[in-house]
């Protein structure tokens, strides 16, 4: 197998980020999931819990219009000293830094955070979409939120955010097919899932080593 990377986006509560791991695991790669905020949270000193508050989130609009204007006096011109601020913009801007050295690095399994788009054109990448019918993804997602969630709510949410993540980080849709190698179901078999995941890269050889 010559690819150098596998990007897997995916639905909240399909299990895309447990396959993930299944993956990494039997390939003896690096995964990025979790790790990723811990690094960002190294590098920039910034609690993993903050990180994690952003991380694949979006500002708010009237965050973004201010942050434009961050550095500039009350006069809208004499320049200030900027603030340097940590917000979803920066956390999108680092995980994007992160992907790139993961991929020069190699051998690792990337989830969501856009990879599927830094690395888009990347022939010696696999991109993977992973969903699930939306009743396996509530039960799962029941499992392991606090009683009385509304747990539709969440998934919608969840899911909105990721792919307003993909729209205003990189101007792509989030389920546009042409990102992906392949789109498939969990079904709630991650294991199988996996290593029908791995028996695609390894059947469909990466381009570059053709």
């Amino acid at each position: 197998m010559r690819y150098r990377a596998l990007t897997v986006a995916r639905e909240y509560g399909s299990g895309g980020g447990d396959i993930a791991g299944i993956i990494a695991r039997e390939l003896g790669w690096r995964l990025l999931d979790k790790e990723l905020i811990e690094e960002i949270s190294r590098r920039e000193q910034v609690p993993a819990s903050e990180v994690e508050a952003f991380d694949e989130k979006v500002d708010s609009w009237i965050h973004r219009i201010t942050r434009s204007v961050w550095g500039v006096g009350a006069d809208g011109i004499s320049p200030i000293a900027p603030v340097d601020v940590f917000d979803a913009g920066k956390a999108a801007q680092l995980a994007r830094r992160s992907v790139e050295e993961a991929y020069k690095i190699g051998q690792c399994v990337i989830v969501g955070r856009g990879s599927q788009c830094v690395l888009r054109g990347r022939e010696d990448v696999f991109h993977v979409f992973i969903y699930a019918h939306r009743e396996e993804r509530l039960r799962k997602i029941r499992g392991r939120v606090e009683p009385g969630t509304d747990v539709d709510a969440l998934t919608r949410s969840m899911d909105a955010e990721r792919i307003e993540y993909v729209r205003l980080n990189y101007r792509e849709k989030w389920l546009n097919p042409y990102l992906y190698d392949m789109m498939i179901n969990s079904k709630g078999q991650y294991e199988k899932v996996a290593r029908l995941i791995i028996s695609a890269m390894q059947m469909v050889p990466a381009a570059a080593s053709s």
